[in-house]
């Protein structure tokens, strides 16, 4: 018994099936996941059509002429509603070819074996031997705000906009936040980033963050450093975001990108007898099992990486638990090895050890970068921001980590996810005999 259609439950269910169980899964919104399709995918969507966009502004230094050109609006939006319409009849597709019974109503516990479904045809209780609980996270919406869906945004309001806006403020420098301040810039918005603290992705490589902070200003982004805000204000067509400092910033919009909640409400955990965290999130073992033998979570409501690829694979760790497939030789799930991106220009991506992780913590490595500038495919694309850079263990050379900053970086740190997941060496990168010219080959002049 799943209770959520997201990418942890679509894998748990397909997994599962596939060995034998018998499958029900209970989705009250869309199949395939709310973050998934109503937030994830449409904003990747609409940072591809403005990286096309600003892409033409590469053109005269590739013996192009430049032309100017004009987002239209309505083609954006069935653009992206034929995306998710897509993505959503494959998700339903797949699970029904596995024999996944699918039911489209609201869940919650009446005891640790039985689940009540409500729906418009009334309420049905339906007993399980195993439930797994992936039923997501919805956008954080502070108490001194209150968004109109028009002018005072959430990041599902935005794919797009019911009005494009001229200028906007983003709340919120982490991942989400810099994305959409690359996305409504490349749409030409004005816009303005409150950063709470004094680099945006905090926590993230610094150099990377700094690079990134380096285009935003060259492309006009407005940074408001050690600010946060504390009230957005509505005052006709216009916005007012007013921060702890004094500051305040006038836009037509504003968005909210200040992380994320787990969606619990409604759940009644505790009749099965479930705890959360301190976080209020769904604790989970090693194996995403609760404290409830039977019971399992997956996805953004289990507090761990919000990443949907996390959540697939827990997906997939729990189906194979529940279905007795467990092995001496089989690996737990190591959070710590996620690859993840973060789809802004340049792109940045990364995985496993990070250097400052290593330098707190008093662990020697050795770390070599190497700047796209020096590959030919860099130079092709009239492209060659960011970097390839490497982190190894200096003693057996096995790779550690990396990050990478610039074109295709989201693509490229995959070879470098392998590396770290199956304990290869940066000899193994460099005896690889890559394509040239290509991005890649910046990994083995790091691997060198």
């Amino acid at each position: 018994m799943i209770i959520g259609g997201g990418p942890g439950g679509n894998a748990a269910a397909t997994w599962a099936a596939r060995l034998g169980a018998e499958v029900t899964m209970i989705e009250r919104e869309i199949v395939g996941g709310a973050a998934h399709l109503l937030d994830c995918i449409p904003s990747k969507a609409m940072i591809a059509t403005g990286g096309a966009m600003s892409a033409t502004k590469r053109f005269a230094g590739m013996g192009i002429e430049q032309h100017d050109v004009e987002i239209d609006v309505d083609s954006l939006a069935d653009r992206i509603g034929g995306i998710v319409a897509r993505m959503q009849h494959n998700t339903t597709q797949l699970l029904q070819s596995q024999g996944v019974h699918i039911v489209m109503g609201e869940a919650s516990f009446a005891g640790p074996n039985e689940v009540v479904v409500r729906s418009s045809s009334g309420e049905t209780r339906v007993q399980g031997d195993t439930f797994v609980v992936a039923t997501g996270s919805r956008p954080r919406i502070p108490t001194w705000v209150t968004p109109d869906g028009e002018r005072i945004l959430t990041t599902r309001d935005c794919y797009p906009p019911r009005v494009f806006p001229r200028s906007i403020v983003v709340v919120g420098s982490g991942v989400t936040g810099v994305e959409f301040v690359h996305m409504f810039s490349s749409f030409g918005a004005e816009v303005t980033l409150v950063v709470s603290r004094q680099q945006v992705l905090p926590g993230k490589d610094a150099e990377a963050a700094a690079a990134l902070e380096d285009r935003f200003l060259d492309r006009g982004i407005r940074l408001l450093k050690g600010a946060r805000a504390q009230s957005i204000v509505r005052e006709g067509d216009e916005v007012v975001v007013s921060c702890d400092d004094g500051r305040t910033v006038r836009a037509t919009h504003a968005v909210l990108a200040i992380g994320s909640e787990p969606n619990v409400e409604g759940l009644d955990l505790d009749a099965a007898g479930v705890v959360l965290d301190s976080r209020g999130y769904v604790a989970i073992d090693e194996h995403c099992r609760t404290n409830v033998a039977h019971i399992y979570a997956a996805g953004d409501v289990s507090g761990k990486l919000p990443l949907s690829s996390v959540a697939s694979m827990q997906g997939r760790k729990i189906a194979e638990h529940a279905m007795g497939q467990v092995r001496s030789d089989m690996r737990v799930l190591d959070y710590d090895k996620a690859a993840s991106a973060i789809f802004t220009q340049p792109e940045i991506a990364d995985v496993g050890l990070a250097e400052a992780e290593a330098f707190s913590s008093g662990r020697k490595i050795r770390v070599t970068k190497v700047p796209f500038s020096s590959t030919a495919k860099a130079l092709i694309h009239n492209d060659p921001h960011g970097f390839v850079k490497l982190i190894s263990d200096p003693n057996t050379g096995v790779v550690l980590g990396g990050t990478i900053v610039g074109r295709h970086a989201g693509e490229l740190i995959s070879v470098v996810a392998l590396a770290v997941t199956a304990h290869l060496k940066v000899a193994d990168i460099l005896e690889s005999l890559l394509v040239h010219p290509s991005l890649a080959e910046a990994l083995t002049e790091a691997a060198e």
